[in-house]
């Protein structure tokens, strides 16, 4: 049976200051019920938790963990899923990685709206600017901000985190979800039904309530438009970006199933590793001719 690597899924986490991955454990900075923040772990095996936290927040906090790194994935099934199709070779690339996901909803739409158009290092460095604005430091990780406290930072503050539009938009979307006009716990909705909703929202397109839907709710969706994983298509099938249109994508993942989400995934990780693969090539060449 093939486990969950957490180090692999660890290093396709948006780097935003709430978790770091240190000695073969993962830890990461939750909010309890009550807004206490704390710091919880896992190594493969156990769960490290706080021993003063009552058995309910253990509890609670295990399933969190559990959620985050999707250590319920059946990477067996997936890769007998896709070992007779032109992906197989992601399975030996890319063995043990799970799709991770957002602690809470709220911050998964937050992080969503982050990456905008904009490239995915980009957005990282944004969103770990407002984590440390307006998160709450616990020992040498901050815990996501909650919702009132981001809603306390002004429009200019949130500037300071470079979000640029993207500011406005978080700062409307906060206050609609304070006052309950926004719901996002929407675990027993259907995708497209879910997308019609969000998208009622400015701020809200297709890309962004798909992305929200696969990294906040771990609904089996994908944002077929985004440009990662058309260019990780075009890079397996031997085409030029432009050529391959979000139709295209569909074509090709949908008849996975309840594999597609997980799918795209893996071909976005394939984009961004063969990506930076590219600029170190290019900055070593660089080097090497005096530029």
């Amino acid at each position: 049976m093939v486990e969950v690597d957490i180090q692999k899924t660890a290093h396709e986490m948006i780097r935003n200051g709430t978790w770091k991955f240190e000695g073969g454990i993962f830890y990461q900075a939750l909010r309890l019920p009550g807004g206490k923040a704390v710091v919880a772990g896992y190594n493969g095996e156990d769960f490290i938790i706080p021993e003063d936290l009552d058995d309910g927040d253990k509890r609670l906090i295990e399933e969190r963990l559990f959620f985050i790194l999707g250590l319920g994935t059946d990477l067996d099934s997936f890769y007998a899923e896709i070992s007779d199709s032109p992906f197989a070779f992601l399975a030996e690339e890319f063995r043990g990685l799970t799709v991770p996901a957002a602690p809470s909803p709220y911050q998964a739409l937050m992080e969503a709206i982050a990456q905008q158009q904009v490239s995915f290092d980009f957005a990282q460095r944004t969103i770990a600017n407002l984590v440390m604005l307006a998160g709450k430091r616990v020992g040498e990780v901050y815990a996501f901000p909650r919702p009132e406290e981001i809603a306390q930072l002004g429009e200019e503050k949130l500037r300071e985190a470079k979000l640029g539009y993207r500011a406005q938009y978080i700062k409307n979307l906060t206050a609609l979800y304070l006052e309950g006009k926004l719901g996002l716990d929407l675990w027993g909705w259907g995708v497209e039904d879910a997308i019609k909703y969000l998208t009622k929202f400015r701020g809200i397109g297709k890309w962004t309530a798909e992305l929200f839907l696969a990294y906040g709710l771990r609904k089996n969706v994908y944002p077929a438009g985004d440009l990662g994983l058309r260019r990780g298509m075009a890079k397996i099938f031997g085409k030029r970006v432009k050529e391959v249109k979000e139709r295209d994508v569909r074509e090709v993942i949908e008849p996975y199933g309840k594999w597609k989400s997980l799918l795209a995934f893996y071909v976005t990780c394939y984009d961004r590793k063969t990506e930076l693969e590219r600029k170190v090539k290019i900055q070593n060449r660089r080097k090497n001719s005096g530029w």
